[in-house]
């Protein structure tokens, strides 16, 4: 797992906490994804100037995001090479915002952004309503195991 921090910001999240949020949503894989032992996962830290032109750039839309997950697309990897899922990117100043407005604790968040970026990775999506349960119900259940509440409950972090 590769860890980049491309902004400086306080309140930012140690690497280990990063890799271990997204560990745990990896372990939920199922099905196909399964079968697949090793990963090679890049979690980007970036500001809000990149994480706009890559919200521009991949999804037409021209505003900095809370986290884009960009997935590597392969299902295979040679014997004894690390199968890529992919990368994110988490933008810290829209973290931090949006912790602050929805009245949750900045880590709390940080570990939803990571665990929600990596379940995308892994396929899930949340466009459709049975899908978007079940997605949160994994996220809920994942954040529960860190000690976080339900971010999806209202005033659930204050």
């Amino acid at each position: 797992m590769i860890i980049q921090i491309a902004t400086a910001r306080p309140g930012l999240p140690h690497a280990r906490s990063l890799a271990q949020w997204a560990r745990a949503a990896y372990a939920t894989r199922s099905g196909a994804a399964r079968r697949r032992v090793a990963n090679s996962l890049t979690i980007r830290v970036v500001g809000a100037a990149e994480s706009r032109r890559l919200n521009r750039t991949w999804r037409g839309k021209d505003k900095s995001t809370n986290v884009l997950s960009f997935p590597s697309g392969a299902e295979h990897a040679p014997r004894g090479e690390a199968l890529e899922l992919g990368d994110l990117a988490i933008c810290a100043s829209v973290v931090a915002r949006e912790a602050r407005a929805q009245h949750k604790a900045l880590r709390a968040h940080w570990a939803h952004m990571v665990i929600h970026g990596v379940l995308h990775l892994l396929g899930h999506d949340h466009q459709h309503e049975r899908e978007a349960r079940r997605m949160e119900a994994l996220e809920v259940q994942l954040l529960a195991v860190f000690g976080y509440p339900n971010p999806y409950a209202i005033n659930s972090y204050a």
